[in-house]
């Protein structure tokens, strides 16, 4: 291999500013993503759309300081979203949130200091999957109200009269023209800004197609009052961002929790929802990272929970969403040069930044166009092929994968990940049950030399099986038992096997048996 084309061993563990030339860019490209982002996600969550930007600052600055990762971005993420938007309307009120942020940021740090920090790898790929499709779906379906400019308080109009009367009723008196347009202009910008032929040129690699969509959408509306005001959106279907004339004023529009909700039970399944799915997103993301990061650095996942919960105790604090590893924002952070921590830092400083001096600026995006993003975000975590993928993969992948939409989808997102966690489990077992071995099954049922080949596990959960087959081994057979695959056998099993050895001469059926003497040996010496 060429030794140039791999990172100077000795810029491993380089300083803070060691990469400045390249993680001030690399800060500033991460910021044009994350701000349309967070706003987006602010919409999505039913939150004040000021929640979303503080959340990008204290994700940036925060726990850019604090986490062991030296390219993770954290910020609000749309799987966060859902747990926020239903919060909202269980607790009743924002400040209540804001309560359970701060709870799940605890209970982060105590999962942190017990070293859980591996936690996320123990449930099945296939349940997170179907998590993220569903907040994928709810993000899309959610967004449609703001994409059309809908103004109306019920999309599908009353069900009094029934459903055939009702659906849509004078929705399309409701609809703004100018919203449509914006919409579907900024999703051809997305798209087509996003084709592998324009990546090519270095603009359009490292400018943010979402960015370029929000601006667009800005001048489309600027131009849209000018000489077609029929069209021209305004109050509340455009950002809503409040305006300070100074430092004082600036922090007086920050949002205080409310803690007299503490007694509420329903406060603490809220905040466990946020610290689960948080937690769930941080560590896949630093997993990730790692693996992204050109020195192939290791992060500390229980540093990475302390973090984290640190800065969901602070955003929770001042009026922030909660904030988890994200990455989106992670891998546009890698290839824009970012290599230490200053980069993540730098975008959350520059948001701080223009929040403070331009936010009349800020509050010229169209909701419509936040929400084309949002439908690309919502798209890419439950696409077509994600579906076909894990069709692909089985019933053990795809059944718990679309149980758990369902699930999430029907009730709310805890009750979904239990339904999915326990379809998953099942599945899982399912297969346990069956397949501690290999066995001819022809051979097993005409009495014939039957081969019974044990896997490198066999655990107590297969118990039922081998008991099972070996019960229904036809009279007159020779069984051989190999176990020369196996490294371990579970207690239970060599019971069983042990006792087919002492009743299959009633049956004469005699038994050979491959590797299995070692197993014996240490159940006798244990």
């Amino acid at each position: 291999m060429n030794q140039h084309s791999l990172p100077d061993q000795k810029r491993i563990n380089d300083g803070f500013f060691s990469h400045v030339k390249t993680d001030l860019p690399a800060g500033l490209v991460v910021f044009l993503i994350a701000l349309p982002l967070c706003l987006g996600i602010s919409l999505a969550s039913g939150a004040p759309l000021f929640s979303g930007i503080i959340a990008g600052i204290v994700g940036g600055i925060v726990v850019g300081f604090l986490s062991g990762s030296k390219v993770n971005v954290s910020g609000p993420a749309a799987s966060v979203a859902l747990v926020v938007l239903m919060a909202i309307q269980s607790l009743g009120s924002f400040q209540a949130v804001l309560a359970a942020t701060i709870i799940a940021g605890v209970l982060q740090i105590i999962l942190g200091f017990l070293r859980a920090g591996t936690i996320a790898y123990f449930f099945p790929s296939s349940m997170i999957k179907g998590i993220l499709a569903s907040i994928g779906l709810i993000l899309i379906i959610n967004q449609i109200p703001h994409a059309f400019g809908y103004a109306g308080k019920e999309l599908f109009g009353s069900m009094e009269d029934g459903l055939s009367a009702n659906l849509f009723a004078g929705v399309l008196d409701q609809i703004s023209l100018g919203a449509t347009i914006i919409t579907v202009l900024s999703l051809i910008i997305i798209f087509a800004w996003d084709q592998p032929a324009l990546k090519r040129y270095t603009f359009f690699k490292f400018v943010p197609s979402a960015l370029i969509a929000v601006v667009v959408s800005v001048l489309v509306n600027q131009l849209f009052v000018a000489y077609f005001p029929q069209l021209a959106l305004s109050g509340n279907r455009l950002v809503e961002l409040p305006a300070a004339d100074g430092i004082g004023e600036f922090f007086s529009f920050f949002t205080f929790p409310d803690f007299s909700q503490l007694t509420n039970p329903e406060l603490y399944t809220v905040a466990l929802s946020i610290a689960f799915i948080a937690s769930l997103e941080s560590l896949l993301s630093t997993e990730a990272g790692d693996k992204l990061d050109p020195y192939k650095r290791k992060s500390s996942t229980n540093r990475e929970l302390k973090a984290q919960g640190i800065g969901n105790m602070v955003s929770g604090f001042i009026g922030g969403l909660p904030v988890t590893a994200v990455i989106v924002r992670t891998s546009a952070n890698v290839s824009s040069g970012g290599r230490t921590p200053l980069s993540t830092i730098t975008h959350g400083t520059v948001m701080l930044i223009c929040v403070m001096v331009i936010p009349h600026i800020l509050n010229m995006i169209p909701l419509a166009s936040l929400s084309a993003v949002l439908f690309v975000v919502g798209y890419k975590l439950t696409s077509v092929a994600l579906f076909r993928r894990m069709w692909k993969a089985g019933k053990r992948q795809f059944v718990p994968f679309f149980v758990t939409i369902v699930a999430v989808m029907l009730t709310d997102l805890i009750t979904g990940i239990m339904i999915g966690g326990a379809v998953s489990v099942f599945m899982i077992l399912r297969d346990n049950y069956r397949t501690p071995f290999f066995i001819d099954k022809k051979a097993h049922y005409e009495g014939e030399r039957v081969e019974l080949v044990l896997s490198e596990e066999v655990t107590f959960l297969n118990k039922a099986s081998v008991m099972l087959t070996l019960d229904h081994v036809a009279p007159n057979s020779t069984v051989v038992i190999d176990a020369s695959r196996s490294v371990n056998i579970d207690d239970d099993v060599l019971e069983i096997i042990e006792e087919f050895k002492a009743t299959a001469a009633y049956k004469n059926i005699k038994i050979e048996q491959i590797g299995l003497d070692k197993f014996f040996a240490q159940r006798k010496l244990a």
